[in-house]
Protein backbone atom coordinates (compact mmCIF):
# COMPACT_ATOMS: atom_id res chain seq x y z
CA UNK A 1 0.00 0.00 0.00
CA UNK A 2 1.27 3.46 -0.96
CA UNK A 3 0.48 6.33 1.43
CA UNK A 4 0.36 9.88 0.08
CA UNK A 5 0.31 12.84 2.46
CA UNK A 6 -0.86 16.21 1.09
CA UNK A 7 -2.67 19.30 2.30
CA UNK A 8 -5.55 19.11 -0.19
CA UNK A 9 -7.11 16.29 -2.21
CA UNK A 10 -9.12 17.08 -5.33
CA UNK A 11 -11.47 14.32 -6.47
CA UNK A 12 -11.88 14.66 -10.22
CA UNK A 13 -9.32 15.61 -12.89
CA UNK A 14 -11.63 17.40 -15.31
CA UNK A 15 -11.23 21.09 -16.21
CA UNK A 16 -12.57 22.30 -12.86
CA UNK A 17 -10.35 19.93 -10.90
CA UNK A 18 -7.28 20.96 -12.90
CA UNK A 19 -7.98 24.63 -12.27
CA UNK A 20 -8.44 23.79 -8.59
CA UNK A 21 -4.99 22.16 -8.58
CA UNK A 22 -3.52 25.38 -10.00
CA UNK A 23 -5.26 27.43 -7.32
CA UNK A 24 -3.99 25.12 -4.60
CA UNK A 25 -0.50 26.05 -5.79
CA UNK A 26 -1.41 29.74 -5.55
CA UNK A 27 -2.21 29.09 -1.88
CA UNK A 28 1.03 27.15 -1.34
CA UNK A 29 -0.78 23.87 -0.72
CA UNK A 30 0.53 20.42 -1.52
CA UNK A 31 -2.21 18.91 -3.69
CA UNK A 32 -3.16 15.50 -5.02
CA UNK A 33 -5.73 14.90 -7.77
CA UNK A 34 -7.47 11.54 -8.13
CA UNK A 35 -9.60 10.37 -11.06
CA UNK A 36 -11.04 7.02 -12.10
CA UNK A 37 -10.04 7.73 -15.71
CA UNK A 38 -6.48 7.03 -16.79
CA UNK A 39 -6.08 10.43 -18.49
CA UNK A 40 -6.44 14.01 -17.35
CA UNK A 41 -9.36 16.07 -18.61
CA UNK A 42 -12.41 14.16 -17.40
CA UNK A 43 -15.41 14.05 -19.71
CA UNK A 44 -13.76 16.32 -22.27
CA UNK A 45 -10.90 13.87 -22.83
CA UNK A 46 -13.22 10.85 -22.76
CA UNK A 47 -16.03 12.22 -24.90
CA UNK A 48 -15.15 15.17 -27.12
CA UNK A 49 -11.45 16.09 -27.24
CA UNK A 50 -11.79 17.40 -30.82
CA UNK A 51 -15.00 19.34 -30.22
CA UNK A 52 -14.87 23.13 -30.25
CA UNK A 53 -16.00 24.78 -27.00
CA UNK A 54 -17.33 28.33 -27.33
CA UNK A 55 -18.16 29.46 -23.78
CA UNK A 56 -14.73 29.59 -22.13
CA UNK A 57 -13.70 33.12 -21.19
CA UNK A 58 -10.86 34.42 -23.33
CA UNK A 59 -11.31 31.76 -26.03
CA UNK A 60 -13.68 32.58 -28.92
CA UNK A 61 -13.40 28.85 -29.67
CA UNK A 62 -11.09 26.18 -28.29
CA UNK A 63 -10.82 22.44 -28.92
CA UNK A 64 -11.44 20.32 -25.85
CA UNK A 65 -8.00 18.75 -26.13
CA UNK A 66 -6.32 22.17 -26.31
CA UNK A 67 -8.24 23.45 -23.30
CA UNK A 68 -7.16 20.43 -21.25
CA UNK A 69 -3.54 20.86 -22.35
CA UNK A 70 -3.60 24.52 -21.26
CA UNK A 71 -5.14 23.65 -17.88
CA UNK A 72 -2.56 20.90 -17.28
CA UNK A 73 0.24 23.33 -18.10
CA UNK A 74 -1.25 25.90 -15.73
CA UNK A 75 -1.69 23.33 -12.96
CA UNK A 76 1.93 22.18 -13.32
CA UNK A 77 3.00 25.26 -11.34
CA UNK A 78 1.53 23.52 -8.28
CA UNK A 79 3.45 20.26 -8.94
CA UNK A 80 0.30 18.21 -8.24
CA UNK A 81 0.41 14.51 -7.46
CA UNK A 82 -1.86 12.74 -9.97
CA UNK A 83 -3.45 9.46 -8.94
CA UNK A 84 -5.12 8.29 -12.14
CA UNK A 85 -7.03 5.16 -13.00
CA UNK A 86 -8.16 4.83 -9.39
CA UNK A 87 -11.47 5.59 -7.73
CA UNK A 88 -11.77 7.38 -4.40
CA UNK A 89 -13.61 4.96 -2.15
CA UNK A 90 -13.76 4.97 1.66
CA UNK A 91 -13.36 8.17 3.67
CA UNK A 92 -12.49 8.31 7.34
CA UNK A 93 -11.32 11.06 9.68
CA UNK A 94 -8.79 10.52 12.46
CA UNK A 95 -8.67 12.17 15.88
CA UNK A 96 -6.54 15.05 14.57
CA UNK A 97 -9.14 15.94 11.94
CA UNK A 98 -7.10 14.58 9.03
CA UNK A 99 -9.08 12.87 6.28
CA UNK A 100 -7.99 9.48 5.00
CA UNK A 101 -9.20 8.33 1.58
CA UNK A 102 -8.58 4.80 0.37
CA UNK A 103 -8.53 4.14 -3.37
CA UNK A 104 -9.61 1.26 -5.57
CA UNK A 105 -5.92 0.59 -6.23
CA UNK A 106 -5.17 0.10 -2.54
CA UNK A 107 -3.49 3.47 -2.00
CA UNK A 108 -4.19 5.75 0.94
CA UNK A 109 -4.31 9.53 0.67
CA UNK A 110 -4.08 11.59 3.87
CA UNK A 111 -5.10 15.24 3.68
CA UNK A 112 -6.50 18.14 5.69
CA UNK A 113 -9.26 19.08 3.24
CA UNK A 114 -11.00 17.68 0.16
CA UNK A 115 -12.57 19.39 -2.85
CA UNK A 116 -14.88 17.21 -4.94
CA UNK A 117 -14.98 18.21 -8.62
CA UNK A 118 -16.22 14.91 -9.96
CA UNK A 119 -18.45 16.31 -12.71
CA UNK A 120 -21.40 13.94 -12.90
CA UNK A 121 -19.48 11.36 -10.95
CA UNK A 122 -18.84 7.95 -12.42
CA UNK A 123 -20.66 7.93 -15.73
CA UNK A 124 -21.65 5.25 -18.17
CA UNK A 125 -23.41 5.68 -21.51
CA UNK A 126 -27.04 4.77 -21.97
CA UNK A 127 -27.04 1.67 -24.12
CA UNK A 128 -28.45 1.24 -27.60
CA UNK A 129 -30.14 -2.08 -26.90
CA UNK A 130 -30.92 -2.61 -30.57
CA UNK A 131 -27.26 -2.99 -31.47
CA UNK A 132 -25.15 -3.76 -28.39
CA UNK A 133 -23.72 -6.85 -30.17
CA UNK A 134 -21.91 -4.48 -32.54
CA UNK A 135 -20.13 -2.51 -29.81
CA UNK A 136 -16.56 -1.96 -30.99
CA UNK A 137 -17.47 -3.27 -34.42
CA UNK A 138 -19.02 -0.12 -35.81
CA UNK A 139 -21.07 0.96 -32.79
CA UNK A 140 -19.49 3.43 -30.37
CA UNK A 141 -20.70 5.73 -27.60
CA UNK A 142 -17.93 8.38 -27.92
CA UNK A 143 -16.02 10.04 -30.74
CA UNK A 144 -12.61 10.79 -29.18
CA UNK A 145 -10.94 10.75 -32.61
CA UNK A 146 -12.78 11.65 -35.83
CA UNK A 147 -10.18 10.04 -38.12
CA UNK A 148 -11.81 6.55 -38.27
CA UNK A 149 -15.01 8.20 -39.56
CA UNK A 150 -13.38 9.65 -42.68
CA UNK A 151 -15.30 8.73 -45.87
CA UNK A 152 -17.74 6.59 -43.85
CA UNK A 153 -21.53 6.67 -43.82
CA UNK A 154 -22.38 7.53 -40.22
CA UNK A 155 -25.62 7.26 -38.24
CA UNK A 156 -25.81 9.22 -34.99
CA UNK A 157 -28.58 8.33 -32.54
CA UNK A 158 -29.68 11.06 -30.13
CA UNK A 159 -30.99 14.59 -29.91
CA UNK A 160 -28.78 16.34 -27.37
CA UNK A 161 -25.73 18.56 -27.65
CA UNK A 162 -23.25 15.71 -28.06
CA UNK A 163 -25.23 14.13 -30.89
CA UNK A 164 -25.48 17.34 -32.91
CA UNK A 165 -21.95 18.49 -32.07
CA UNK A 166 -20.56 15.20 -33.37
CA UNK A 167 -22.79 15.45 -36.45
CA UNK A 168 -21.31 18.86 -37.28
CA UNK A 169 -17.78 17.69 -36.52
CA UNK A 170 -18.08 14.64 -38.79
CA UNK A 171 -19.97 16.33 -41.62
CA UNK A 172 -16.78 17.58 -43.28
CA UNK A 173 -14.94 14.25 -43.22
CA UNK A 174 -17.66 11.57 -43.43
CA UNK A 175 -19.29 10.49 -46.67
CA UNK A 176 -22.70 11.09 -45.08
CA UNK A 177 -24.14 11.80 -41.64
CA UNK A 178 -27.66 10.90 -40.55
CA UNK A 179 -29.10 11.82 -37.16
CA UNK A 180 -31.95 9.74 -35.74
CA UNK A 181 -33.92 11.22 -32.82
CA UNK A 182 -36.94 9.78 -31.11
CA UNK A 183 -38.65 13.16 -30.73
CA UNK A 184 -39.50 15.96 -33.15
CA UNK A 185 -37.72 18.62 -31.09
CA UNK A 186 -34.02 18.45 -30.25
CA UNK A 187 -32.63 19.02 -26.75
CA UNK A 188 -29.44 20.67 -28.00
CA UNK A 189 -28.64 24.38 -27.89
CA UNK A 190 -30.87 26.31 -30.30
CA UNK A 191 -27.91 27.72 -32.25
CA UNK A 192 -26.49 24.22 -32.73
CA UNK A 193 -29.85 22.91 -33.93
CA UNK A 194 -30.09 25.76 -36.44
CA UNK A 195 -26.56 25.04 -37.70
CA UNK A 196 -27.35 21.36 -38.22
CA UNK A 197 -30.56 22.20 -40.02
CA UNK A 198 -28.56 24.35 -42.46
CA UNK A 199 -25.98 21.61 -43.01
CA UNK A 200 -25.97 18.54 -45.23
CA UNK A 201 -26.74 16.30 -42.23
CA UNK A 202 -29.94 14.30 -42.74
CA UNK A 203 -32.35 14.48 -39.79
CA UNK A 204 -34.83 11.68 -39.11
CA UNK A 205 -37.07 12.63 -36.19
CA UNK A 206 -39.89 10.89 -34.35
CA UNK A 207 -37.96 7.71 -35.04
CA UNK A 208 -35.92 5.02 -33.32
CA UNK A 209 -33.27 2.54 -34.39
CA UNK A 210 -34.88 -0.88 -34.05
CA UNK A 211 -31.90 -2.97 -35.14
CA UNK A 212 -28.36 -2.90 -36.48
CA UNK A 213 -27.23 -5.42 -39.03
CA UNK A 214 -24.13 -6.56 -40.83
CA UNK A 215 -21.73 -9.44 -41.26
CA UNK A 216 -19.32 -8.96 -38.36
CA UNK A 217 -19.41 -5.17 -38.53
CA UNK A 218 -22.22 -2.66 -38.87
CA UNK A 219 -23.59 -2.39 -42.40
CA UNK A 220 -27.04 -0.90 -41.86
CA UNK A 221 -29.45 0.53 -39.30
CA UNK A 222 -33.16 -0.25 -39.36
CA UNK A 223 -35.25 2.75 -38.36
CA UNK A 224 -38.88 2.77 -37.29
CA UNK A 225 -40.73 6.07 -37.75
CA UNK A 226 -43.60 6.66 -35.34
CA UNK A 227 -47.05 6.38 -36.87
CA UNK A 228 -45.93 4.04 -39.64
CA UNK A 229 -45.40 0.31 -39.98
CA UNK A 230 -42.56 0.71 -42.43
CA UNK A 231 -38.92 0.11 -41.53
CA UNK A 232 -36.42 2.36 -43.25
CA UNK A 233 -33.01 0.78 -43.79
CA UNK A 234 -30.07 3.21 -43.79
CA UNK A 235 -26.75 1.80 -45.00
CA UNK A 236 -23.88 2.85 -42.76
CA UNK A 237 -20.38 1.91 -41.66
CA UNK A 238 -20.49 3.46 -38.22
CA UNK A 239 -23.12 4.23 -35.58
CA UNK A 240 -22.64 6.64 -32.68
CA UNK A 241 -25.17 6.22 -29.87
CA UNK A 242 -25.25 9.62 -28.14
CA UNK A 243 -28.09 8.78 -25.76
CA UNK A 244 -26.75 10.49 -22.67
CA UNK A 245 -25.20 9.08 -19.55
CA UNK A 246 -26.21 7.47 -16.30
CA UNK A 247 -24.61 9.45 -13.49
CA UNK A 248 -23.43 7.63 -10.39
CA UNK A 249 -21.59 9.21 -7.48
CA UNK A 250 -20.57 5.72 -6.40
CA UNK A 251 -18.70 5.54 -3.04
CA UNK A 252 -19.04 9.32 -2.54
CA UNK A 253 -22.64 8.67 -1.50
CA UNK A 254 -21.28 7.15 1.71
CA UNK A 255 -19.14 10.17 2.63
CA UNK A 256 -21.72 11.78 4.91
CA UNK A 257 -22.64 14.66 2.59
CA UNK A 258 -26.10 15.90 1.68
CA UNK A 259 -27.28 14.95 -1.80
CA UNK A 260 -30.08 16.38 -3.91
CA UNK A 261 -31.88 14.04 -6.31
CA UNK A 262 -29.29 11.44 -5.32
CA UNK A 263 -26.80 12.88 -7.82
CA UNK A 264 -25.77 16.40 -6.79
CA UNK A 265 -23.91 17.57 -3.69
CA UNK A 266 -25.52 20.40 -1.74
CA UNK A 267 -23.11 23.23 -0.89
CA UNK A 268 -23.29 26.71 0.61
CA UNK A 269 -21.83 29.94 -0.78
CA UNK A 270 -18.34 28.91 0.38
CA UNK A 271 -18.70 25.60 -1.51
CA UNK A 272 -18.80 23.78 1.83
CA UNK A 273 -20.63 20.48 2.11
CA UNK A 274 -22.21 19.40 5.37
CA UNK A 275 -19.05 17.57 6.44
CA UNK A 276 -16.16 19.43 8.01
CA UNK A 277 -13.28 19.98 5.62
CA UNK A 278 -15.16 18.77 2.55
CA UNK A 279 -15.93 21.15 -0.33
CA UNK A 280 -17.29 20.64 -3.84
CA UNK A 281 -17.45 22.56 -7.12
CA UNK A 282 -18.50 22.14 -10.73
CA UNK A 283 -21.29 20.08 -12.28
CA UNK A 284 -21.54 17.85 -9.21
CA UNK A 285 -22.83 20.63 -6.90
CA UNK A 286 -26.26 22.09 -6.42
CA UNK A 287 -27.55 25.28 -4.85
CA UNK A 288 -30.26 27.82 -5.62
CA UNK A 289 -29.48 29.43 -8.98
CA UNK A 290 -26.81 26.88 -9.99
CA UNK A 291 -25.75 27.10 -13.66
CA UNK A 292 -23.79 24.09 -14.96
CA UNK A 293 -21.10 25.64 -17.14
CA UNK A 294 -17.35 25.04 -17.07
CA UNK A 295 -16.80 28.79 -16.64
CA UNK A 296 -19.00 28.79 -13.53
CA UNK A 297 -17.11 25.79 -12.17
CA UNK A 298 -13.80 27.66 -12.43
CA UNK A 299 -15.11 30.34 -10.06
CA UNK A 300 -16.63 27.78 -7.73
CA UNK A 301 -13.42 25.80 -7.37
CA UNK A 302 -11.39 28.96 -6.69
CA UNK A 303 -13.88 29.74 -3.91
CA UNK A 304 -13.66 26.17 -2.60
CA UNK A 305 -9.85 26.07 -2.56
CA UNK A 306 -9.54 29.45 -0.83
CA UNK A 307 -11.99 28.41 1.86
CA UNK A 308 -10.21 25.06 2.20
CA UNK A 309 -6.92 26.95 2.67
CA UNK A 310 -8.43 28.75 5.68
CA UNK A 311 -9.76 25.45 7.03
CA UNK A 312 -6.26 23.97 6.76
CA UNK A 313 -4.65 27.07 8.33
CA UNK A 314 -7.16 29.15 10.32
CA UNK A 315 -4.63 31.99 10.44
CA UNK A 316 -4.58 32.31 6.65
CA UNK A 317 -6.42 35.06 4.78
CA UNK A 318 -9.40 34.01 2.70
CA UNK A 319 -8.50 36.37 -0.16
CA UNK A 320 -5.18 35.29 -1.67
CA UNK A 321 -4.42 38.58 -3.38
CA UNK A 322 -4.28 39.26 -7.09
CA UNK A 323 -1.98 37.20 -9.30
CA UNK A 324 -0.62 40.45 -10.74
CA UNK A 325 0.75 41.26 -7.30
CA UNK A 326 3.24 38.39 -7.61
CA UNK A 327 5.37 40.41 -10.02
CA UNK A 328 6.80 43.89 -9.46
CA UNK A 329 5.24 46.68 -11.45
CA UNK A 330 7.27 47.66 -14.55
CA UNK A 331 9.64 50.52 -13.98
CA UNK A 332 8.58 53.84 -15.49
CA UNK A 333 10.79 55.29 -18.19
CA UNK A 334 12.61 58.42 -17.09
CA UNK A 335 10.90 61.64 -18.11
Amino acid sequence: MTVHSVDLLIVGAGPVGLYGAYYAGVRGLRVAVIDSLSQLGGQITAMYPEKLIFDIAGYPAVKGRDLVDALVAQASSASPLYVLGQEAQELSTDSSGAHIVTTSGGDEIRCRAIVITAGIGTFSPRKLSAGEDFLGRGLEYFVPDPAPYADADVVIVGGGDSALDWALMLEDIASSVTVVHRRKAFRAHAATVAQVERSAVELITDAEVSALGGNGTVAHADIVIKGTDDIRRVHCHRVVAALGFVANLGPLREWGIELRNNRHIVVDSAMRTGREGLYAAGDVVDYDGKVRLISVGFGEVATAVNNAAVHIDPGAQLFPGHSTDEQPAPALAPA
